[in-house]
C-alpha cells in the first residue's frame, strides 16, 4: 500500500514546522550533493529559514562568490559591490527611501502611543479610540497589579520561611545551653562532693591517733585492770 498524497501548503505548527524544515533540508543537501557528483553538474545552493539561518551548498571546488558572479553573467545581470553606490540602480534608491520613511512613521507612531498612555496628549483622540485606550489600560494595570501581588506573596513566604528556620535555630540553641548549663551544675557538685570527700580522708589519721572525743573519755586501746589490795599481816609496817 502506496503512501498517500500530502496536500503542499503552508504547516501551521510552528513545531511540525521546524521539524519538517530540519528534515527536508537534510534531504535536499543530500540530493544536491549526489546529483552534483552523479552528473558533474556545478551547483550553488542558498536556504534561508524562517529565523534568518543561512545553509548552503556549493560544489567543490568552486565558492558560492564564483558561482553567483556566473549566474549574474549568465542572465546580464550586475551585481554592485558592498559598500559602492556606482552600481546602484533607481530601484535601490527608491527601496532605501521607502525604508527611511517607514522607520520615521514608526517611530512617530511609538512616540505617539507613549504620550496616549501617559495621557499627555489626547486632543485629536476619538471616543473610540479613547475607550479602546481605557481597556488596554486597565488590562495593563490588571496585569502590573497581578505580578505586583505575585511578588509579595513571594515575599510573604519567604519571610515566613525566615522566621520558621530563625525560630528553630532559637530553639535548638536554648536546648544547647541548658543542656552546658546541667553539665556545669553537675561538674560543680561533683566537685563540691569530691573535696568534702578529701576533707573527711584528711582528717582521719588524727581520730585514729586521738580516739578519744564526744561525752564519755576513753583511754584509748590502753588495758585498765582493777585490782584489789589488801593489807598483808607479814608488813610490819601496815599493822596497827
Amino acid at each position: 500500500m502506496g503512501r498517500g498524497k500530502i496536500e503542499v501548503k503552508r504547516i501551521e505548527n510552528n513545531t511540525r514546522r521546524q521539524v519538517t524544515f530540519s528534515k527536508r533540508r537534510s534531504g535536499l543537501m543530500k540530493k544536491t550533493h549526489e546529483l552534483s557528483v552523479l552528473c558533474d553538474a556545478q551547483i550553488g545552493l542558498i536556504v534561508f529559514s524562517t529565523k534568518g539561518k543561512l545553509t548552503e551548498y556549493c560544489t567543490p571546488p568552486h565558492s558560492m562568490k564564483q558561482m553567483i558572479d556566473r549566474y549574474a553573467k549568465a542572465k546580464g545581470i550586475s551585481i554592485p559591490e558592498h559598500g559602492s553606490r556606482a552600481g546602484a540602480t533607481a530601484y535601490d534608491d527608491q527601496v532605501i527611501k521607502e525604508v527611511s520613511r517607514m522607520r520615521s512613521e514608526t517611530h512617530n507612531l511609538e512616540l505617539s502611543l507613549i504620550q496616549r498612555y501617559k495621557g499627555d496628549d489626547l486632543s485629536g483622540v476619538h471616543y473610540e479610540e479613547l475607550l479602546q485606550l481605557e481597556h488596554q489600560l486597565e488590562l495593563s494595570l490588571n496585569k502590573v497589579r497581578a505580578r505586583k501581588f505575585q511578588l509579595i506573596q513571594e515575599q510573604v513566604e519567604n519571610l515566613k520561611r525566615t522566621e520558621v528556620l530563625m525560630e528553630k535555630e532559637n530553639q535548638e540553641m536554648y536546648h544547647w545551653l541548658m543542656s552546658n548549663q546541667i553539665q556545669k551544675e553537675a561538674e560543680i557538685e561533683n566537685e563540691q562532693q569530691a573535696m568534702t570527700e578529701l576533707k573527711l580522708v584528711e582528717q582521719q589519721p588524727l581520730m585514729n591517733q586521738f580516739p578519744f572525743f564526744g561525752d564519755d573519755l576513753h583511754l584509748g586501746t590502753l588495758p585498765f585492770h582493777t585490782h584489789t589490795y589488801r593489807l598483808q599481816p607479814t608488813h610490819p609496817n601496815l599493822q596497827d
